[in-house]
């Protein structure tokens, strides 16, 4: 099975303020977006990100391929405890995720 890195055509992360970040899943088409939006659960996002699924929000926006994920920082961005004060780092890991 594919993950989802090979099935789209760009996966970005960053921050959403200093307490979020947002993950990009950019689809490239129709068929991509719809294999990730059926293939790839919040749940299994979740537990790869090391939070609760119920702390994300994820909005599957068709008219543009993409599926937009947000959740809560682990801790304050800038916090001694902060291991990636821009939010880049989290794009990796879900774009080693399996897609079914």
């Amino acid at each position: 099975m594919p993950e989802v890195g090979e099935v789209c055509e760009k996966v970005r992360s960053k921050n959403a303020g200093p307490f979020w970040l947002t993950i990009d899943i950019f689809c490239g088409s129709e068929r991509a977006f719809a294999r990730l939006s059926a293939g790839l659960s919040t749940k299994r996002v979740a537990e790869a990100l090391g939070t609760d699924p119920k702390a994300i929000r994820r909005f599957d926006i068709k008219d543009l391929n993409v599926i937009k994920i947000s959740l809560p920082r682990p801790v304050v961005q800038g916090h001694p405890g902060d291991r990636d004060m821009h939010g880049a780092a989290w794009a990796s890991v879900v774009a080693e995720l399996v897609v079914d």
